[in-house]
């Protein structure tokens, strides 16, 4: 028992270091930068003006703010994140407040104050993003309550996550659902059965995402009400549209990352404005707003009486407020009284609106990406625990090296699974590659497990338009004894290769000169991926240069990113630039296999990867993929190629 309270109280300092680095790169980046350094770099709009200002839930002030110069620049602000309004007028003044609405050049702050300051009629606005101290302050509270636990649901749950308790299972059983298949409806039987923990293991294009719909849906005929979670607002996203079009009475708690009408129709403040009491809480906000404006004409010079007058004004939109609150107070209580799901990120499960409550199971979606800390914000609340995700794809971001040296970067997800193994069951059918673009990854993995669809076993460009040659769903494309050597950008601490990237581009383009786009037809989707920022930026600005691929780029159908950019997604082809080429055999952070896993398998029906095979080939990883691609015929020099001249 003590080993896991000093693993958790580890985590513990962990996060603290890397709330520190965070804190410290945020300053750097923001606090030390200009006005229109930190708008280059997407932390600030300004000027802005307060182009509407209206009462929100909890008598709180809400402005929406106007960019009225750099409308197209673009930056980095989104729903959730804390910003401040600020004034140029030289003095200190901040409003703080989060982000809740955000359009082209408009964005909706919800500020923490029932009354603006006097200082936002002096000078110029702007809007900086701030430190988000909010999200270390709950993953906090929860590590603390985690620790604290002594004979409650969560201290067992605690046990056995983390492998010092074994987890007990029902032998109840369930109709199989005719839309999945054998694994997926495995996973759902395990779900059903499991009295404290259940993980659905799930590797690419293997219909994680379906399963678990599935599993929720099962879950509902037997509880009350589930609290469906993952770390980013994508993926709540996504679940909250699939329950949402299956039936089920689900709340989306915060705000969507995307517009969509069913997103909308299925936040907390949309479903309170439908509920029938609203229109008193809206009449009561409205005659509040009234007697606020009466109180606040008289600005400047006005006697005993206007004061008396002003001072009654206040107090009788206060006491209306009032009314409001506790009529917004019984609408959000009955609505989620009766809900049967509610949505939202990790920490949003800590969300005001609903942090008194409890769940009979909570699911975690994208859990093998989510720090462990902020896994125990939505599990504090549970009696009983659901995981998915894939461990062998991208892990969670962590900034500080220490932090992730340290082990933060190892998830709960990961700890739960390897000691564990009985709690979780692996989708084997995948529905998104051809088998040779699947392979490398299962034998490296997946322990060969995994199995092609038939609908996808043999899915090549050929079939998809016979201008295509047959074959070649994977091709390896190595430079070595070219000379196509790496430049190192020490101030950014990135890499290029410039030669490698117009092989690259020159093979795409060749792959693609009999391919016509059609206008109404499906068309090809294809992706660019390069594990360095400069070699990202110079393939960006060579496509700019080259017709064909610069029409498909414009038309949304070619996309150029970092393997990040591309979690989650899929495309037809995939072309991948490896960069490293040196005589020190050195690949940086090219040995992150689990990240080379993710970039590979997004790929469906033809994969090109290009690389310096004496470099990469120092690492056993590498070694096993030349001779993988050499087993099936998918290996070339670029000496065979004419793009390569020596």
């Amino acid at each position: 028992m003590i080993d896991i309270l000093e693993e958790l109280k580890q985590v513990q300092e962990l996060l603290k270091i890397e709330q520190e680095e965070d804190r410290q790169q945020y300053k750097a980046k923001s606090l030390k930068s200009s006005i229109s350094e930190r708008k280059a770099m997407g932390f600030c709009w300004y000027p802005v003006v307060i182009s509407k200002e209206e009462i929100g839930f909890g008598n709180k002030v809400v402005l929406e703010l106007e960019r009225t110069s750099g409308r197209d620049q673009l930056h980095l602000f989104q729903t959730g994140k804390t910003a401040a309004l600020f004034s140029n007028s030289g003095e200190k003044n901040s409003l703080n407040g989060v982000i809740v609405g955000l359009k082209r050049n408009k964005v909706l702050l919800a500020t923490n104050k029932e009354d603006l300051p006097d200082w936002v009629d002096d000078g110029k606005l702007g809007i900086d993003l701030t430190f988000d101290e909010m999200s270390y302050r709950e993953m906090e509270i929860a590590m603390k309550k985690v620790m604290d636990a002594h004979g409650s649901r969560l201290a067992e749950l605690r046990d056995i996550l983390l492998g010092v308790k074994a987890p007990s299972f029902t032998d109840v059983q369930i109709p199989s659902i005719p839309a999945l298949n054998a694994s997926q409806n495995e996973a759902v039987l395990k779900i059903a059965q499991a009295k404290d923990v259940a993980i659905i293991h799930g590797p690419p294009g293997t219909g994680k995402t379906t399963t678990l719909v599935q599993s929720i849906l099962q879950t509902l005929k037997t509880q009350k009400r589930l609290l469906v979670t993952a770390p980013s607002n994508t993926a709540v996203d996504l679940l909250t549209e699939k329950l949402a079009n299956e039936g089920v009475n689900v709340i989306r708690i915060g705000n969507p990352s995307r517009v969509s009408d069913v997103l909308l129709e299925h936040t907390l403040d949309a479903q309170v404005m439908a509920h029938k009491a609203y229109k008193d809480l809206k009449e009561l906000r409205k005659v509040a707003e009234e007697y606020k404006r009466m109180a606040y004409q008289f600005k400047r010079k006005f006697g005993y009486q206007e004061r008396a007058q002003r001072e009654l004004y206040k107090q009788e939109s206060h006491r209306m407020l009032e009314q409001a609150d506790s009529i917004e107070h019984y609408i959000t209580e009955d609505l989620l009284d009766n809900v049967q799901v509610i949505t939202c990120t990790l920490v949003g499960a800590a969300n005001k609106s609903i942090r008194h409550l409890q769940y009979d199971t909570v699911f975690i979606d994208e859990a093998a990406q989510a720090l462990e800390p902020a896994c125990w914000i939505p599990i504090s609340r549970a009696n009983r625990v659901v995981l998915a995700g894939d461990h062998c794809q991208l892990p969670p971001t962590v900034k500080s090296f220490e932090a992730d040296k340290g082990g933060l970067s190892n998830t709960l997800f990961e700890k739960c699974i390897e000691r564990q193994p009985q709690v979780s069951v692996m989708l084997k059918t995948q529905y998104r590659m051809h088998h040779h673009i699947m392979q490398f990854s299962n034998q490296q993995f997946y322990g060969g497990e995994l199995v092609a669809h038939e609908s996808v076993h043999s899915s090549d460009l050929h079939q998809f338009d016979p201008h295509f040659p047959q074959g070649l769903a994977v091709e390896f494309i190595d430079t070595a004894g070219c000379g196509f050597n790496e430049t190192d950008m020490a101030e950014s601490q990135s890499s290029a290769n410039p030669e490698e990237a117009d092989l690259l581009l020159n093979h795409l383009v060749q792959l693609l000169k009999n391919y016509k786009p059609a206008e109404e037809a499906e068309n090809l989707r294809i992706g660019v991926i390069a594990p360095y920022r400069a070699q990202i930026n110079y393939l960006q600005d060579k496509v700019e240069h080259t017709p064909l691929l610069h029409d498909l780029h414009t038309k949304r159908h070619l996309s150029i990113g970092t393997v990040d950019s591309f979690q989650g997604q899929e495309r037809d082809i995939i072309y991948m630039s490896m960069v490293r080429s040196n005589e020190r055999g050195e690949i940086g952070f090219l040995s992150d296999i689990r990240r080379l896993n993710v970039g590979m398998t997004r790929a469906k029906k033809k994969l090109v990867i290009v690389g310096d095979s004496a470099t990469l080939t120092q690492h056993p990883f590498f070694a096993a993929l030349i001779a993988y691609v050499e087993s099936i015929n998918a290996y070339r020099s670029a000496w065979e190629l004419t793009e390569c001249m020596p």
